[in-house]
């Protein structure tokens, strides 16, 4: 595997332990089922996905110097994942994020990602120091960022000129962090996956589907916005117009990392050559894959 990054991706990086039953599943509920840890966090299971379809990610985020990030560190290099631009912190434990799944879908879940937002923009410090790009050299390739930064560094690379030759790919960590992205909506030089419920979020409205929310993101100020919604048409919404594709119809036994798995698989297709009908539906099959199980998670 080349040393040379194909792609950054910046943000979380961390253990997951998902709990997940064949059973429906509501507040209180206490049934049977499976408890799995496995590496994840949005920009993990993006390079992971990435790294599956044949590119060569790097990794910028923050992992502890404890047994748990040595532990994730050397999982990560063994998928062919560039680990040499992760800040090891001394001081900040390992993150982690726990979801318990049920038949019915996600029932509950806690991001544990605090060590990520303390450690800053020292996480960023390659793409100014030489190493992946500098002040007078910006690094021109494809980033893919997640929305678990902090909204003041998430609105500091909106507008620092170290990010702006980039091809800037960004996605929420969750509803609950998605109008931490408002600065990268503004600013009008990213592509932002997103879904109906983000995206309302953002715009500050509810939209009917996929297609009115794209069309609800550019008008916002998007360079270019995709919009998923669950079994529903998704959208790929930018200046040129909107397109929409019905995704194909599968069985869900889960929903972790779907969303991730839908943009790692566009940037791979676009990287490619591919046209956005074709990028649009290689995204669709990808979470189809991974909501259906045909994907593993190792």
């Amino acid at each position: 595997m080349t040393s040379t990054p194909e792609i950054l991706c910046i943000g979380s990086v961390l253990w997951d332990i998902i709990g997940r039953s064949s059973s429906h599943m509501r507040q209180g509920s206490d049934v049977p089922g499976r408890i799995i840890r496995v590496p994840g966090g949005v920009a993990l299971n993006i390079a992971m996905t990435l790294r599956r379809q044949g590119m060569t990610p790097a990794l910028l985020s923050a992992v502890g110097n404890d047994p748990a990030g040595q532990e994730l560190l050397a999982d990560c290099r063994r998928r062919g994942l560039i680990t040499d631009h992760i800040y090891l912190s001394e001081d900040l434990p390992t993150d982690i994020y726990m979801a318990v799944e049920g038949a019915n879908g996600l029932i509950a879940a806690i991001a544990d990602a605090h060590s990520l937002e303390e450690a800053g923009d020292k996480i960023l410090r390659p793409m100014t120091d030489g190493t992946l790009g500098s002040a007078g050299a910006p690094y021109g390739g494809f980033i893919a960022l997640d929305g678990n930064l902090t909204e003041a560094l998430l609105a500091q690379i909106a507008v620092d000129h170290v990010f702006q030759r980039a091809d800037l790919r960004v996605a929420p960590a969750s509803p609950g962090k998605a109008t931490r992205l408002l600065p990268l909506v503004e600013a009008g030089n990213a592509t932002l996956y997103v879904n109906l419920e983000e995206a309302g979020l953002l715009c500050q409205t509810e939209f009917p589907d996929a297609a009115a929310a794209a069309e609800g993101m550019v008008k916002r100020g998007a360079k270019r916005a995709l919009v998923t919604d669950g079994g529903r048409a998704s959208a790929d919404g930018s200046a040129e117009g909107i397109i929409t594709r019905q995704p194909p119809e599968v069985l869900v036994t889960r929903v972790t990392g779907a969303g991730d798995s839908f943009m790692a698989a566009h940037i791979v297709a676009e990287a490619r050559g591919a046209d956005r009908e074709a990028a649009l539906m290689a995204a669709q099959a990808a979470a189809a894959a991974h909501v259906s199980g045909e994907t593993p998670y190792d």
